[in-house]
């Protein structure tokens, strides 16, 4: 089992406005314009929180963003108005460690599901691309607690407007 990381953030390091906003994303560049396909391709299974769920759900086509993972999303609900997605409603660090070793996870949106995986060094891959934006304010990527962790860069790469960097776990 492989636990990725593969988002984009601002140069000041946020992922969402102070408001949880993603427009500043979307005013910037098209998926089209990063490795995303390829990326998609190997993984298995998408993990969310509510707030990145809440903030895709109303995309146009949704059942047809990850057609081909099983889609689950980190929440109270009960159930979630698209029936692609699967409410989870325990800790994401115990439900991690009992996914299938021979399969490829990605961590989509925010800190509150990265941040524990982090603290329990599970994240063996992460994939930021960086947009030429600064928020001066908003929700950081990163949240754990303060402990060293270390990650080897594999590679940079340009995509239009974004850089990519791609780390891998020590």
């Amino acid at each position: 089992m492989s636990v990725f990381f593969y988002g984009c953030i601002t140069m000041d390091g946020y992922l969402a406005d102070k408001n949880h906003n993603l427009d500043w994303l979307y005013q910037t560049g098209a998926i089209e314009e990063t490795g995303y396909e390829s990326f998609y391709k190997s993984m298995d299974i998408t993990i969310m929180g509510k707030r990145t769920f809440n903030e895709i759900k109303n995309i146009e086509n949704i059942d047809s963003l990850y057609p081909t993972t099983k889609n689950y999303v980190f929440t109270h609900a009960e159930s979630l108005s698209v029936r692609e997605f699967i409410p989870i409603n325990c800790d994401v660090v115990e439900y991690v460690k009992q996914i299938e070793k021979d399969k490829n996870i990605w961590i989509i949106g925010g800190n509150t599901i990265l941040a524990p995986l982090l603290d329990n060094d599970m994240v063996d891959n992460i994939i930021i691309q960086i947009a030429p934006v600064l928020l001066g304010n908003g929700i950081p990527l990163f949240s754990q607690k303060e402990v060293l962790k270390r990650f080897y860069l594999k590679e940079v790469k340009k995509y239009g407007q974004f850089a990519e960097l791609i780390y891998s776990k020590i």
